[in-house]
């Protein structure tokens, strides 16, 4: 879905969707640590960088040669992206950037991190964002990996003490980060979840061979369960198809219909778990299952 100029073959997005669909079916390996690069900050940057930018970044990004990361959240701007505080300061041709980012996915061995920060704090809090590109191995750097209950360490969170950046690495106007990060949020939620639902549908398909295998499948109230799951699967992925087609009409970026997919397959998704625990038991919190 890249564009051809930026070392892509120019997919249209419903391309892209089949793709994306037929891979996750056959059981092919995932992008993995190189997502956000892929999915979030190459296209960011197809679209709204520089040609010298374009040229510097996006070529290392489809060899996997580069692995970059999201420094977008915060302990006090999660879901209130927009209040971050993070604060860079001009100084000459570079940023002095000091705060604090979590949830930084796959840090630990990023390049680069797509990071918001804010360079006008006076201003409304939509407006007095910037959105630059971070090389991990500046000085000022700490990383300190969260690790979750399953013991993976995919996030951390991360420490940025006076720590300098060119002004050059910026993508977009400065104070024009918000709209920036508009761009790449919808090119996670536009394909970035296909591949998800394709293997929620999966997960559901198996958990009711399970349920018949043990027993389970004779309970009515699992069956209605199973049912309203298998339901909101199948709308989630129309929705996505609809989505898709929808921003292959407007010129290829996905539009708000992104974020309605995201809260619903949230909580589709959550059910899903707990259906999970209900068909398997003990066995659904065996991580090597």
């Amino acid at each position: 879905h890249w564009p051809v100029d930026a070392g892509g073959r120019g997919a249209t997005p419903t391309q892209h969707l089949i793709y994306l669909e037929e891979t996750e079916k056959a059981g092919a390996p995932y992008v993995g640590a190189n997502f956000v690069g892929l999915l979030h900050a190459g296209p960011t940057i197809a679209a709204e960088g520089t040609a010298e930018q374009r040229a510097r970044w996006l070529p290392p990004v489809l060899r996997g040669d580069e692995i970059w990361c999201q420094g977008f959240s915060e302990p006090d701007a999660g879901s209130d992206l927009a209040a971050l505080r993070t604060r860079a300061v001009r100084d000459g041709d570079a940023y002095v950037i000091s705060g604090q980012k979590i949830w930084t996915s796959h840090a630990e061995v990023a390049d680069w991190c797509e990071l918001l920060v804010r360079t006008d704090p006076d201003a409304p809090k939509h407006r007095g964002i910037t959105w630059l590109a971070l090389p991990m191995d500046a000085p000022g750097i700490t990383v300190r990996p969260l690790r979750t209950l399953a013991g993976s360490t995919e996030f951390a969170e991360m420490f940025l003490d006076e720590v300098r950046v060119p002004v050059r690495n910026r993508v977009g106007a400065e104070n024009d980060g918000w709209r920036v990060t508009m761009v790449t949020l919808s090119f996670e939620r536009g394909t970035a979840f296909v591949g998800e639902v394709v293997a929620c549908r999966r997960t559901l398909d198996a958990l009711a061979d399970e349920a018949r295998r043990n027993g389970r499948w004779d309970d009515p109230v699992l069956r209605r369960r199973l049912g309203r799951l298998n339901a909101e699967l199948r709308a989630l992925w129309r929705l996505t198809q609809w989505n898709v087609g929808e921003s292959e009409r407007t010129g290829g970026v996905p539009g708000i219909g992104g974020s309605v997919f995201k809260l619903r397959y949230s909580g589709a998704r959550q059910e899903l778990y707990e259906a999970a625990a209900e068909v398997l038991g003990a066995d659904a919190f065996d991580v090597e299952r």
